[in-house]
């Protein structure tokens, strides 16, 4: 006769297949890539050996099935919602206004007058170029300026005398038309010594390199000592901020689409993008496309296009990467899930939802891109699916029985 009776001996079995399932499903888990499938196995090796046991102690099938415990598992119903697709493209930053400066006159720089990285305006000081010999040029130009107007007057003088005398015959015409003359060149005289100083007081001016445009200037490229040649030295370099350019190059095929909605909407319109960083989750900044280019390139297919964004908040600096969403179709019908209901089997993606009798049934689907922060499913759920998000580790296969709750955050919206 058994030292136990037949309910402790049902007791020892569904602890042993308690310990069996575990000790299977961790095994598994370790060595297996597709667990559902590895531990099936094992979930019917154990079932057949209990069912035979429990047959032999006089038990049945429904007092075993008893034991299997609903698993509390937290769902949300599936979005579905309108949404408007995107097209994704890579793109760079570009300033509006980019200048090399470069000195207009040549000599020795004196005094770098900027702090280098700094936003400056239009007209602030750059740099100082020795401006002694362009000094003296202007005094020089002065002077000969002085010696022109003298000369021009005296020549008016005797042109006057001369015009005066000449009816009484005191001076030859011959006398007369020359110093007519000399008057007339002594005030050409004095128109080029007038140009000869404003061009040395250019020069001098020039002495001072001045910021052409407001924006963020560079480092220095040559420092005091060094001698800066007119048109060629590059002293520094400076870039606008605000607004600035992203250009980024769509396929032709995007291209015509973008057009042809283009020129079915009213006139003007221009497509609008979304602009997300490298360090960027999404796509936080918004723009208008503000250029497209007059030919599509047939080495890659692709044509460039430009957008306007705004930049007050010095968020974007010229070079970086960007990555451009442009607008691709109107919004259309289409089912949302949280990404962390997706499980992987190899090469497939499924989800759980509750089934019939709060069983945990598998759908395998097919999904689309990110849009909001949730994930676009293309096929393989319906809306109004209660998606199982939370409790995913305790679903062994599909069928298994399950509790499920609806978390206040998991609303459909």
């Amino acid at each position: 006769m058994s030292r136990y009776s037949s309910s402790e001996q049902l007791r020892e079995m569904l602890t042993f297949k308690r310990l069996f399932v575990a000790a299977a499903m961790e095994r598994c888990a370790s060595v297996h890539y597709n667990v559902e499938r590895c531990f099936s196995k094992w979930f019917w090796l154990v079932s057949v050996l209990l069912s035979v046991a429990v047959s032999v102690g006089g038990c049945d099938d429904t007092t075993a099935a008893a034991d299997v415990r609903p698993v509390d598992v937290d769902v949300a119903m599936v979005i579905a919602k309108p949404i408007r697709s995107w097209d994704e493209f890579n793109g760079r930053i570009s300033a509006i206004e980019s200048v090399e400066i470069r000195p207009r006159v040549s000599g020795y720089v004196e005094r770098v007058a900027y702090k280098e990285g700094d936003e400056i305006h239009r007209g602030d000081l750059l740099f100082t170029i020795d401006a002694r010999s362009y000094q003296a040029a202007v005094n020089s130009a002065a002077a000969r300026l002085q010696r022109a107007q003298a000369l021009a007057a005296l020549a008016e003088l005797r042109d006057h005398r001369a015009q005066v005398l000449l009816p009484t015959s005191a001076v030859s015409r011959e006398e007369a038309d020359t110093r007519r003359a000399t008057y007339l060149q002594s005030k050409a005289d004095v128109l080029d010594a007038e140009a000869a100083l404003a061009v040395a007081k250019v020069n001098l001016e020039f002495t001072e390199v001045r910021a052409p445009i407001d924006g963020r200037v560079g480092r220095a490229m040559l420092t005091v000592g060094n001698l800066a040649v007119a048109d060629q030295s590059l002293l520094t370099t400076m870039v606008s901020q605000d607004p600035i350019y992203v250009y980024f190059d769509p396929d032709e095929h995007s291209y015509l689409r973008y057009r042809g909605k283009l020129l079915r909407s009213q006139v003007g319109a221009t497509p609008t993008v979304r602009v997300g960083l490298a360090n960027e989750d999404g796509f936080s900044h918004s723009g208008k496309v503000d250029f497209v280019d007059n030919k599509v390139d047939p080495q890659t297919g692709s044509i460039r296009l430009r957008a306007r964004l705004n930049n007050s908040d010095r968020a974007f600096t010229p070079g970086l990467y960007a990555r451009v969403q442009i607008w691709s179709d109107d919004e259309t019908p289409a089912i949302l899930i949280d990404d962390k209901a997706v499980l992987t089997d190899q090469d497939r993606k499924y989800v759980y939802v509750v089934g019939p009798g709060n069983t945990a049934l598998r759908k395998d689907v097919k999904l689309g891109r990110l849009s909001g922060g949730f994930r676009v499913v293309e096929s393989g759920l319906m809306p109004g699916d209660k998606l199982i998000i939370d409790g995913l580790q305790r679903i062994y296969f599909s069928g298994a029985p399950v509790k499920p709750s609806e978390p206040p955050t998991a609303k459909a919206e």
